[in-house]
């Protein structure tokens, strides 16, 4: 029913009613919404359907005089699987292996048929295995036999190694939402610099928080992640930081809507490609090379590395991550500081969540 100036009440058609019911906005919205989930299908079926093998680092130890044809044959394997170098001693594989130059390494013995494949199931249990099939066959075909020495292994309560994993999409689910909520409660957009400061001070003040908790949690609560308390908190809090300065960012440029994008970025994209269920060389080339240039990807390598590697290779996902918060930081900052009267802000109010356009009735 609608009310007319004269005060007569007249019934709204159909039409008239689903316009009144669903504004333009929200229909908008729900577009959008569909549009995640389509690209999370896409996303995550695209990269997990199919995993296997491509160009994964192989070290291989064997006397000079065969050294050179056997990483022949090996780089000849249909679908290129194995990328083989040659190491010269077991001592450099390990050392490879153990700061993360490459994922596994066969030691030819000259005396016998047997040779050794040596792993690191904590840089990814998936990888470990798809490795030694590939090897094990290669063997064959040399009428020859391979036994699997794991020396980096996952810890016990470290389920395929993939506790890194789940640990980082913690983080990144409470970054994102922690800035998300930061913006409904007092408008997407800050009103100007000093809001802004304020808004990111309590979010690293969380980070700080929620990197001991996750920390705390794998570690000493449930024994499911070795390596230093000390370095899984430090790189939590970074990650929560990067993603929920991000996340404020994208709503200081885009309001409500720019969370939506903080999903698309590291949900829909983020986790399939950060390396987890199915690390790097598994994944298809898409996601592959995405991977490592977002938070879920940089954090699950560099936690994988704080528990298992002692710190090696974390270098470049650090920089990524710092990336992440520094950019994030820096253009909330930026777009508080440049907004203008017109935003209705000159008071020094936070823009008001919207109200989709609904209006009250008298």
């Amino acid at each position: 029913m609608t009310t007319t100036d004269d005060g007569t009440r007249t019934r709204m058609t159909f039409t008239e009613e689903v316009k009144s019911a669903v504004t333009t906005r929200a229909a908008l919205l729900v577009v959008g919404v569909l549009g995640l989930m389509v690209a999370f299908i896409t996303s995550y079926a695209g990269a997990f359907h199919d995993p296997r093998p491509v160009d994964v680092p192989l070290g291989v130890v064997a006397p000079a005089q065969a050294r050179g044809q056997l990483v022949a044959e090996l780089n000849r394997l249909p679908g290129s699987p194995l990328d083989p170098r040659a190491v010269t001693s077991e001592r450099q594989a390990r050392r490879q292996i153990a700061d993360r130059t490459i994922d596994a390494a066969l030691l030819v013995d000259p005396r016998g048929t047997t040779d050794r494949l040596l792993v690191a199931s904590g840089g990814g249990a998936s990888l470990s295995q798809a490795v030694e099939l590939v090897v094990r066959a290669a063997e064959k075909s040399r009428q020859r036999t391979v036994r699997t020495i794991d020396i980096v292994p996952a810890a016990g309560g470290d389920a395929r190694s993939l506790t890194s994993f789940y640990l980082v999409v913690g983080w990144c689910v409470g970054g994102y939402l922690c800035a998300a909520i930061l913006a409904i409660s007092h408008g997407a957009r800050p009103a100007n610099g000093a809001r802004a400061v304020i808004r990111l001070a309590a979010l690293a003040l969380y980070a700080a928080v929620a990197g001991l908790a996750g920390a705390l949690i794998v570690g000493p609560v449930l024994g499911a992640l070795p390596g230093s308390i000390w370095g899984l908190w430090g790189l939590g809090a970074l990650i929560v930081f990067a993603v929920g300065a991000s996340t404020l960012a994208f709503q200081a440029l885009l309001g409500v809507i720019g969370i939506g994008l903080a999903i698309l970025l590291i949900v829909v994209f983020g986790n399939p490609s950060a390396g987890g269920a199915y690390p790097y060389p598994l994944l298809p080339p898409f996601w592959r090379s995405l991977g490592p240039a977002l938070p879920p990807g940089a954090g699950t390598w560099a936690a994988r590395s704080v528990a298992y590697f002692r710190d090696h290779a974390v270098t470049g996902p650090l920089l990524v991550l710092a990336a992440w918060a520094v950019g994030g930081a820096v253009v909330t900052m930026v777009l508080a500081m440049l907004r203008t009267k017109d935003d209705g802000t000159e008071d020094g109010r936070d823009d008001a969540p919207a109200d989709d356009g609904a209006r009250r009735p008298a």
